[in-house]
This record gives structure tokens, C-alpha cells and sequence, in this order.
């Protein structure tokens, strides 16, 4: 009983190192965005993101204003 629980244990501990050793191989892997690509991204992202805000907050008004028309 004892050794089975110990070969459990055993696997347990390899198994976890061999995942962060795969996940660091996968990484080193990864082609990283330069400085000026990731400025350019976030920069799009900002700009779609208030662009969005701005139309659901106008389609959001212009609904509540008909709305408050047609119920009273």
C-alpha cells in the first residue's frame, strides 16, 4: 500500500514539473509583439472600444426616448 501511494505521489510531482517545462518550451516558441506593434494594437483596441460605447450609448438613448413616446 505504501509504495503505491508513494509512485502516486512520485508521478504527481513529474507530472507538474513537466507541464511547466512544456508550457516554458511553448512560450520560448511564441513570436512577441514589438513595443510599437503593441502600442499600435492597444491604440486600435481603445478606438473601437469608444466608438462601440458611443453607438450602444446612442442607440441606448434614441430606444429609451421612443419607448417613453409610445407607453407615455
Amino acid at each position: 500500500m505504501a509504495k503505491v501511494e508513494k509512485s502516486s505521489e512520485r508521478r504527481q510531482g513529474g507530472t507538474i514539473k513537466r507541464v511547466f517545462r512544456e508550457t516554458i518550451g511553448e512560450l520560448r516558441k511564441v513570436t512577441w509583439p514589438t513595443r510599437r506593434e503593441a502600442t499600435n494594437l492597444t491604440i486600435v483596441v481603445l478606438i473601437v472600444v469608444a466608438s462601440m460605447s458611443a453607438l450602444l450609448g446612442f442607440l441606448d438613448f434614441v430606444f429609451s426616448q421612443l419607448f417613453a413616446l409610445i407607453l407615455g
